[in-house]
C-alpha cells in the first residue's frame, strides 16, 4: 500500500522569513474587521489556508504545514482525498439536497455502514439523520433517551466534551466552556472518569478496583445517593478533548452492566474518536462493549463533509415521525463522501495502517519522554494520541504553558497540533488517517527538537530566578 499520492507532499516548508507572511497578515486583518469576536484558531496560529491534499495544507504564502489534528479530527482520510472527491462531485451533479427522502446515495451509505458495525450491533440499529454537527447528534441522543424513559437526568463524567450547544454544554464538564450560563448545567450529574494518570480516588493501577465505576453504582443504586434516577449515562468510550484519556476496560465493561442491571441507555458519543481514528469503526469496540446509541459526526463526511447520525438499538428508536427533523439532514454529497471514505478505507486496509501509524507515533513519543523532563505520559489509541506536560513527576502539576509553547514553536516549524485537557496540558495529535511513515518520522523528528528547545528555556528560566 502506497499512500504517498494522496498528499500535497511529506515534509512542511516555510518559505517566508516571519508567520504571517504578507499575503495571510493582509487577510487576517481583514478578517478581524468583519468576523465575530467569536473566531478562535487564528488567534492559536496565524493560519490563511489556499490549498490542502492530504495531511498538507499550503497557506496563502505558500508555506506548507502538516495538519497533525485534522483540523479538529475531521478530516480522516485526508484533505480533499481524490477518490472521495469524484464521488462527492458526481453527486454534486445529480441532487445536493433531499430532506429526508430515501435516495439511492443515502441507501448505499446506511448499508454500507450497518455492514461494517461490530457485530453486536450490525443489523440491530436503525440510523437517525440529524443536523449536520456533532453536538446535534448529541442534543438528539438525550432527547431521545428523555423520550424513551419519560425521565430528565443525564449522567455524564467529568473531562467529558460533547459540544457548544447549550443542551451539548448541559453535559460538557468544563465549567469555561459554559462561563456565563450557568442554568445550562441543571438536569446533569457529573462522575468522575477512568483517568488513571490522575485516578480521582487515589490509586495506582497495583491497588485499582475500578472505583470509578463503583462510584456510578452507588449513584445508581443507593436509595439515599441524592440524584433522580436517570434517562441515560452519556460518555465518550475515550476522551478526546479532555486530552486523549483512555479508560480501563474493566471501566467500560462494568458501566454497560450497571446500565444494563437499571434498565438505563448507555449513549457512547463517538464524535471524534469513532469512524477508525482508533483503527476500528468505533472506539468502543476496544472495550469490548455495546452501547444502545452511538453518536458519530467529524470523520463519518470523510473529507470534511457535514453529516451527523445517530445509531439507535431498535427498541430504543421511539421516535414518532417528525419528532426530531433538521433541514440538513438529507446532505446528499456528504452522504455519497461518507460512503466512499468508507470504501476507500476498506480498499487501502486502512484499519491496519492506523494501528500500525500509531504504534510508530507511540513509541517514538515515549523514546522523547525518556530524555524530557516535563512530560508525564504518552497515551494513544490508533491515531488519537496525547502527551501531557507536568511540572514535576511526582506532584503531576499542570504544565499548560509549556505546552501553548510548543503549539506555537511547532506551528512556526510547520506542524499543527491541539491543546487539551482538563488543564489545558496535554498536546492532542490526530493526524489524517492517511498519514505515511515519513510524514510520521518527519513529525517526531520536529517535535523532540521543538521540545528540547522549549524545555531548555524553561529550565534556563528556573535557573535564572532568584533563590528567596
Amino acid at each position: 500500500m502506497t499512500l504517498e499520492k494522496y498528499h500535497l507532499t511529506e515534509t512542511p516548508t516555510i518559505k517566508t522569513e516571519i508567520l504571517p507572511g504578507a499575503k495571510a497578515k493582509k487577510i487576517l486583518i481583514d478578517q478581524e474587521q468583519f468576523e465575530s469576536n467569536n473566531r478562535n484558531y487564528p488567534r492559536k496560529f496565524p493560519l490563511v489556508p489556499k490549498i490542502a491534499k492530504g495531511a498538507i495544507i499550503e497557506d496563502v504564502d505558500g508555506n506548507q504545514f502538516m495538519d497533525f489534528f485534522s483540523f479538529c479530527g475531521v478530516i480522516n482520510v485526508g484533505h480533499n482525498n481524490e477518490e472521495v472527491l469524484i464521488d462527492a462531485q458526481e453527486q454534486m451533479n445529480e441532487i445536493i439536497h433531499t430532506m429526508d427522502f430515501p435516495t439511492e446515495t443515502k441507501i448505499a451509505f446506511m448499508k454500507n455502514l450497518n455492514s461494517n458495525l461490530p457485530q453486536q450491533l450490525k443489523d440491530n440499529i436503525k440510523i437517525n439523520f440529524c443536523g449536520p454537527t456533532g453536538a446535534d447528534a448529541i442534543e438528539a441522543a438525550m432527547k431521545l433517551a428523555r423520550l424513551k424513559t419519560k425521565k430528565n437526568l443525564i449522567i455524564s463524567f467529568q473531562g467529558a466534551y460533547h459540544g457548544m450547544t447549550t443542551g451539548a454544554l448541559s453535559v460538557t464538564s468544563n465549567f469555561k466552556n459554559r462561563e456565563g450560563l450557568p442554568i445550562v448545567n441543571q438536569g446533569t450529574h457529573f462522575a468522575p472518569f477512568s483517568y488513571c494518570y490522575r485516578c480521582p480516588f487515589g490509586k495506582r493501577p497495583d491497588s485499582c478496583k475500578t472505583e470509578c465505576a463503583s462510584h456510578v453504582k452507588n449513584l445508581l443504586e443507593n436509595p439515599n445517593s441524592g440524584i433522580d434516577s436517570p434517562a441515560a449515562v452519556l460518555l465518550e468510550p475515550i476522551q478526546g478533548e479532555g486530552g486523549v484519556v483512555i479508560p480501563k476496560k474493566e471501566f467500560h465493561q462494568e458501566i454497560q452492566k450497571i446500565c444494563n442491571d437499571n434498565g438505563i441507555p448507555l449513549i457512547h458519543d463517538e464524535v471524534q474518536a469513532g469512524f477508525y481514528r482508533t483503527g476500528k469503526l468505533l472506539s468502543s469496540e476496544h472495550f469490548e462493549v455495546t452501547p444502545d446509541i452511538v453518536t458519530m459526526s467529524k470523520g463519518i463526511g470523510g473529507i470534511g463533509m457535514p453529516l451527523a447520525i445517530l445509531l439507535i438499538k431498535k427498541e430504543f428508536d421511539v421516535w414518532e415521525p417528525g419528532m426530531h427533523a433538521g433541514t440538513f439532514r438529507g446532505n446528499q454529497v456528504s452522504m455519497a463522501a461518507g460512503n466512499s471514505a468508507m470504501n476507500f478505507i476498506k480498499k487501502n486496509n486502512i484499519e491496519a495502517h492506523v494501528t500500525e501509524m500509531g504504534e510508530v507515533l507511540m513509541d517514538g513519543l515515549l523514546q522523547i519522554q525518556k530524555q524530557s523532563k516535563f512530560i508525564g505520559e504518552v497515551r494513544g489509541a490508533g491515531l488519537l494520541i496525547g502527551v501531557e506536560y507536568v511540572r514535576d513527576e511526582e506532584s503531576k502539576e499542570p504544565f499548560s504553558e509549556f505546552c501553548v509553547k510548543m503549539r506555537k514553536e511547532l506551528f512556526e516549524n510547520g506542524i499543527l497540533i491541539e491543546v487539551g485537557g482538563y488543564y489545558s496540558n496535554v498536546i492532542r495529535i490526530l493526524p489524517p488517517l492517511t498519514i505515511t511513515k515519513k510524514m510520521v518520522h518527519t513529525f517526531l523528528d520536529v517535535f523532540d527538537r521543538v521540545n528540547s528547545i522549549v524545555e531548555k528555556e524553561y529550565v534556563r528560566n528556573e535557573v535564572a530566578m532568584p533563590v528567596l
